[in-house]
């Protein structure tokens, strides 16, 4: 096992009804801030929970933060921070509305261009504090520092991690994501699996604890993800869902152990050029980077056949292509095409996919730092079609 310094200051507040417990998080003198999305909480309940929560409190609200929440977007509430004095963000939605509203935290006392904290890891002295009342489990951004910002004009997409913009606190209310469409349930199950697959599926570190809890997270998204397809109301399932979302990236398994975060820096580039939701592109790349590096990945591929897939006859090359096969089987299952092709890209985009990771100086990814610009030309152009 690496050596690891691990610390979480993101409080839970987790079950059906702790929308109200907000009440006694944020104190009453504070100036608030509700940052959401298209307005589906408004729809389903989320919304006037929220207020009733915050009653008595100054409050104003931010509007039309993006499913890939944009710089351009961000600033105009930066903007009204700073004109309002408001000293306490609470972020209602899923991870891009979450994402977004740390930038805000993280921008609105910066000193300079706030892109920099983007482009240029730009030092940050202060944050503004924030809290999350999660609505699309996927991203795990509700219990972690991590931030991701596309810059429209330039077609960057590109992230930060900071200790400062961990929310104070999280609701993990399951209900809330009852009302939620197909394609978004499918695309936090498959987020949530890439997650966990980046920390696991490296190489080995004797760390039993950090793979079995891997293991046992990676099968749970395989058990309940299909039934919330099917039974979207059952409470057991979207509350499993939605605690595996969160476990998945809050640095726990992660601790102790290498990672691979060449799945979503490709992503992010497709994300950037072709408006792709992020899961979808997790979903075309990842099994396409298992077949790539899979001698790097050896060990921990045949691991993870026998363990979350029951393989265990067959050669080791056997065993391993069929355990690719069942992860984009089940991406599928969850109703997340796995090739470029599925969504009109075809080989023809490969070439200005890989300026933009040279641009962005994506050019030594994974574990080991060796998927440069023709590892990834190989990924991208295996990605494009069966």
């Amino acid at each position: 096992m690496l050596n690891f310094t691990f610390q979480n200051p993101t409080k839970i507040l987790f079950g059906q009804g702790q929308i109200a417990a907000i009440a006694r998080e944020i104190p009453r003198e504070q100036r608030v801030l509700i940052t959401y999305g298209g307005g589906s909480i408004k729809q389903n309940g989320v919304y006037d929970q929220v207020l009733a929560a915050l009653k008595g409190r100054a409050v104003w609200e931010f509007a039309g933060i993006e499913p890939n929440p944009t710089y351009e977007t961000l600033m105009n509430a930066v903007r009204i921070v700073r004109d309002q004095n408001i000293d306490f963000l609470l972020a209602v939605g899923g991870g891009s509305v979450i994402d977004g509203t740390k930038f805000i935290a993280a921008a609105v006392p910066f000193q300079g261009e706030p892109w920099d904290i983007l482009a240029k890891h730009a030092p940050i002295q202060s944050a503004l504090p924030l809290g999350a009342v999660l609505t699309l489990p996927a991203t795990g951004s509700e219990m972690n520092g991590g931030s991701v910002v596309t810059r429209r004009a330039t077609q960057d997409k590109l992230a930060f991690i900071h200790p400062l913009v961990y929310p104070r606190f999280a609701v993990l209310d399951p209900t809330v994501t009852f009302t939620l469409p197909p394609r978004q349930i499918g695309n936090g199950v498959v987020d949530a699996y890439t997650h966990i697959m980046e920390q696991y599926l490296t190489y080995p570190v004797n760390a039993p604890v950090q793979d079995r809890f891997a293991e046992g997270l990676l099968l749970t998204l395989i058990e309940e993800g299909p039934k919330a397809l099917t039974a979207p109301e059952d409470y057991d399932v979207r509350a499993n869902i939605m605690w595996c979302a969160t476990l998945a990236l809050n640095g726990l398994i992660g601790a102790g152990v290498p990672g691979d975060w060449a799945t979503h820096m490709i992503g992010h580039e497709i994300t950037a050029l072709h408006g792709l939701d992020h899961a979808q592109t997790l979903a075309i790349i990842l099994p396409s980077v298992m077949t790539v590096k899979r001698e790097p990945k050896r060990a921990k591929l045949l691991q993870y056949a026998e363990r979350i897939w029951g393989l265990t006859a067959g050669s080791e090359d056997e065993r391993i292509n069929a355990a690719i096969a069942k992860t984009r089987e089940f991406f599928e299952q969850m109703g997340v095409p796995t090739y470029l092709r599925d969504y009109g890209i075809g080989a023809d985009a490969v070439p200005a996919l890989l300026a933009q990771l040279e641009r962005h100086k994506m050019t030594a990814l994974g574990e080991h730092q060796d998927i440069d610009l023709a590892a990834s030309r190989r990924i991208l152009e295996l990605s494009v079609a069966a």
